[in-house]
């Protein structure tokens, strides 16, 4: 496999990220970490708090909390596995399938990165990294991501196109919202299905069909060419899902217009 492009239309190098890179990734989030810490204590101490031994423990707990388990979970789920320095050293955390990480993921793997990164100063991670074949720490196993390189370049996703003779059935079918990671495997399967082997690309065709036909009612016609099915699956929910923004953005501007408006019976001010 080349690569694997996200939503963003990022290119993500199928090859696990090194160790030494995912190092060098960790020192610079923990320098950038170690400088918002030392901040705060200084903006703590500016404030008049109480000076009491309760009030230490409490902030330190909070401190330890969000420097090991909140800032982290935060900052993988925002920035969809991109911390600075992982954007410095050009790699990303996704999921096993490809496809971004999500706050349970990003939460799993910060907490158990207090005890294989904070409590053994990143000795456990290392040592994993080092022996799993993807380079993944325990917190990537248990989470089920890993780390890619991205490619500091751009470009343009493939656009999947409705076969003219199944969009008849496509627009009356019930085509429900296929899994992330499924629809992720279609469309990289149909933009790459001219290169693979004739052999290979029958058996993959036929795989993803039978997983898209779970989440399709009625079924295409009899003898429908697999990537014909799953082209239109494809194109279809991608419209449909078009439309729907399309019409809730008319819906917020017309609301947004009769909230300009003036109260009843006082005429709107002429231009």
């Amino acid at each position: 496999m080349d690569g694997i492009v996200i939503g963003e239309g990022v290119l993500l190098d199928a090859r696990p990220a090194s160790v030494l890179t995912r190092v060098l990734a960790a020192l610079i989030d923990l320098a950038v970490l170690f400088a918002g810490v030392l901040a705060l204590f200084l903006l703590i101490g500016l404030l008049p708090l109480p000076d009491s031994d309760a009030v230490g423990r409490v902030l330190g707990v909070v401190v330890i909390a969000g420097v090991t388990v909140v800032t982290p979970t935060a900052v993988d789920t925002l920035s969809r596995g991109r911390s600075l320095g992982k954007l410095a050293v050009g790699i990303r955390i996704v999921r096993d399938d490809g496809g971004p990480i999500v706050f349970r993921q990003s939460l799993v793997r910060a907490l158990v990165g207090v005890v294989e990164l904070w409590l053994t100063f990143g000795s456990v991670a290392v040592i994993c990294s080092a022996v799993h074949p993807q380079g993944k720490r325990v917190g990537d196993i248990l989470a089920g991501t890993y780390a890619v390189r991205v490619r500091g370049v751009r470009r343009d996703s493939f656009v999947v196109l409705m076969p003219p003779r199944l969009a008849w059935w496509a627009r009356s079918a019930d085509v429900a919202r296929l899994p992330d990671g499924l629809a992720l495997s279609v469309r990289q399967f149909l933009a790459r299905a001219p290169q693979l082997h004739p052999g290979s690309r029958v058996e993959l065709g036929t795989a993803l069909t039978r997983e898209v036909e779970r989440y399709v009612r009625p079924l295409p016609p009899a003898g429908t060419h697999p990537e014909e099915f799953l082209a239109a699956v494809i194109a279809e929910r991608r419209d449909r899902e078009l439309h729907r923004l399309h019409r809730e953005a008319q819906l917020e501007a017309a609301e947004a217009a009769l909230v300009q408006r003036l109260p009843h019976e006082i005429p709107d001010p002429v231009d």
